[in-house]
C-alpha cells in the first residue's frame, strides 16, 4: 500500500496540493498554521536571527556548501532534502511534454513543466531541508492525468434549462498514468544525489545529479547550480529520443536583514533539443526602475545549430530563426507568441496551483536508509516543537553516518551508490543499476518491498 506524503510544516503554504482534473487543474487552498499568528512571527524572527548569526561566520566563503557544519534543528523544514526536491509539483505537465505532433509545441510542452516544477518556492516561504546522509535514497509516485493544453481553472458549466436534467458526464479524455520518481545521494563530500523520473506509458524520463554550491554575500545567499549539476535531461522516447536540457539559473536567498526571506532569479538559462534544433533561452529580471522586485522572465525560442552554438542571448538570435517568444511573472502568468501574432498566448497560469500531493511506501515497506525512516524521530520531535530534542536526535543521524565513513576507511573501501552506477559520472546523466532498474519498476507496478 502506498500512503500520501505527510504535509509539511503546518506554517508552509506549500504543503497545500489541487488534484488534476482531466484537462484542467482546480484550486486549492493553502495549509493554515495552527499557531496564532503573532506567535508564528515571533518564532520565524527569532529563527532568521538565529540564522544570520551563523550566515555571518562564512562571509567570504568560496562554497558554504561544502562546508562541515550543522544548523539547529529550529532552522530546519521537517522535511528530508531528497523528497524535498522532486521537480515534480505538476506531474500532470511531466506526462504532457510528448503530447503535441510539432517540435515548437512540445518544445511548449517542456517549458509549462519547467514553470510549474517549482510551485513551492511560488506558494511557499523559503526553507532549509535536512542534509542528506550518503546512501540515503527516496521513492514516490503520481497517478495523474495528462493536461494538453494551458493548464487553467475549470470555467463555470453553463446553466441549464429548468426543465432539461442533467447530463451524465462526459468520458474523460485521458486515464491516469503514473510518474515514479527515485532518488539516492551519491556523494556526501561535495554533498551531490542523482534522481530519475520515469512514466512508462508516455515514454518519458528525466535524470540528473542535483548539487548546488552557495555563498553568502553578507546580504543575501547566492545559490548556483554546483559543477555536477548540468540540468535536468528529459527523454521523449515515443518522438524519437528526443532530448532536451534544461539548466538552473542561479538564485538569491534575500530579506535576511528585513527579516522577511524571499528568493529571486536573476540570470538566464537554457532549454536545448538538438535533435529537433530547437532552443530557448529564458532571462530571469530580477529589479525594475525603482527597485521593486519584478519576477518576469523574458524568453525566446529559435531554431538552432547544435555543432556550432555560441548563442546566450535573446539579441543575439536573428529574426529569421526567432519561432516564439515568452514573457511574464514567473509567480503568476507566462505567455507565449509568434512573430507576427496579434495578441499572446496563455501558456500556464500559476495562480490557483498548488503542489500535488505524492505517494510513498508505508513505513513497514521502507528499508532503514530511505529519507523518512532516517530523519522520522527528528521530524517528530521538530513537529513537536521539541527543538532540543530534534537537535540531540539529528546529530545522532550525522555521527552514526561519521562513524560508517570510518568504518569504511579501516576496510579501505569506497563508497557505491545502490541504484545508480557512479556517484557523479556520466557527466550529467546518472545512470541506473540493476537495483535502480528494479526499485523503478516496483514503484510502477505498486511493489515496493525491496531486499535490505
Amino acid at each position: 500500500m502506498a500512503e500520501p506524503a505527510a504535509s509539511k510544516s503546518p506554517s508552509t503554504p506549500a504543503s497545500a496540493a489541487a488534484s488534476a482534473s482531466t484537462v484542467s487543474v482546480g484550486q486549492a487552498s493553502p495549509a493554515t498554521s495552527t499557531m496564532s499568528t503573532g506567535e508564528s512571527t515571533q518564532d520565524e524572527s527569532s529563527k532568521l536571527k538565529t540564522f544570520l548569526t551563523i550566515l555571518r561566520k562564512f562571509v567570504g566563503v568560496a562554497d558554504i556548501a561544502s562546508v562541515r557544519f550543522s544548523l539547529p534543528a529550529q532552522l530546519l523544514e521537517p522535511t528530508p532534502n531528497l523528497e524535498y526536491w522532486t521537480y515534480l509539483d505538476r506531474p500532470e505537465t511531466f506526462v504532457s511534454m510528448a503530447e503535441p505532433d510539432d517540435p515548437l509545441g512540445r518544445m511548449l510542452a517542456v517549458l509549462t513543466f519547467w514553470f510549474t516544477k517549482d510551485l513551492k518556492y511560488v506558494k511557499g516561504r523559503p526553507c532549509k531541508p535536512y542534509n542528506s546522509t550518503l546512501g540515503e535514497f527516496f521513492r514516490c509516485s503520481w497517478d495523474v492525468e495528462p493536461a494538453p493544453g494551458p493548464i487553467r481553472p475549470p470555467s463555470p458549466p453553463p446553466p441549464l434549462p429548468p426543465s432539461a436534467a442533467p447530463l451524465a458526464p462526459p468520458p474523460p479524455l485521458h486515464r491516469p498514468v503514473r510518474v515514479s520518481f527515485l532518488t539516492e545521494q551519491t556523494s556526501h563530500h561535495p554533498p551531490v544525489s542523482a534522481f530519475v523520473i520515469s512514466c512508462p506509458e508516455k515514454g518519458i524520463t528525466a535524470r540528473g545529479f542535483d548539487q548546488l554550491s552557495a555563498k553568502f554575500t553578507g546580504t543575501s545567499v547566492r545559490v548556483s547550480p554546483g559543477a555536477y549539476n548540468l540540468g535536468i535531461f528529459v527523454t521523449l522516447h515515443q518522438r524519437g529520443d528526443e532530448e532536451y536540457q534544461l539548466t538552473h539559473p542561479t538564485a538569491y536567498l534575500g530579506g535576511l536583514l528585513r527579516g522577511s526571506l524571499n528568493i529571486t532569479v536573476a540570470d538566464t538559462c537554457f532549454v536545448t533539443c538538438p535533435r529537433s534544433k530547437i532552443k530557448t533561452i529564458l532571462r530571469y529580471v530580477e529589479e525594475g526602475w525603482l527597485g521593486r522586485t519584478q519576477n518576469r522572465v523574458e524568453g525566446v525560442v529559435f531554431r538552432y545549430d547544435p555543432a556550432h552554438d555560441r548563442t546566450t542571448k535573446a539579441k543575439e538570435v536573428p529574426d529569421a530563426d526567432v519561432l516564439a517568444h515568452i514573457d511574464g511573472c514567473w509567480q503568476d502568468k507566462l505567455y507565449c507568441w509568434r512573430p507576427g501574432a496579434a495578441e499572446k498566448q496563455l501558456l500556464v497560469d500559476l495562480g490557483p496551483l498548488f503542489p500535488v500531493p505524492k505517494f510513498v511506501p508505508a513505513e513497514r515497506e521502507q528499508l532503514p536508509n530511505e529519507s523518512r525512516r532516517v530523519w522520522h524521530d527528528v521530524t517528530q520531535a521538530i513537529r513537536a516543537r521539541d527543538y532540543g530534542r530534534a537537535t540531540a536526535l539529528k546529530q545522532q543521524v550525522e555521527e552514526r553516518q561519521r562513524d560508517q565513513a570510518a568504518e569504511r576507511k579501516a576496510r579501505h573501501e569506497d563508497f557505491h551508490p545502490r541504484f545508480f552506477t557512479a556517484a557523479t559520472t556520466p557527466p550529467g546523466r546518472p545512470t541506473l543499476t540493476a537495483a535502480g532498474r528494479e526499485a523503478l519498476r516496483g514503484l510502477h507496478e505498486g511493489h515496493y518491498q525491496l531486499a535490505p
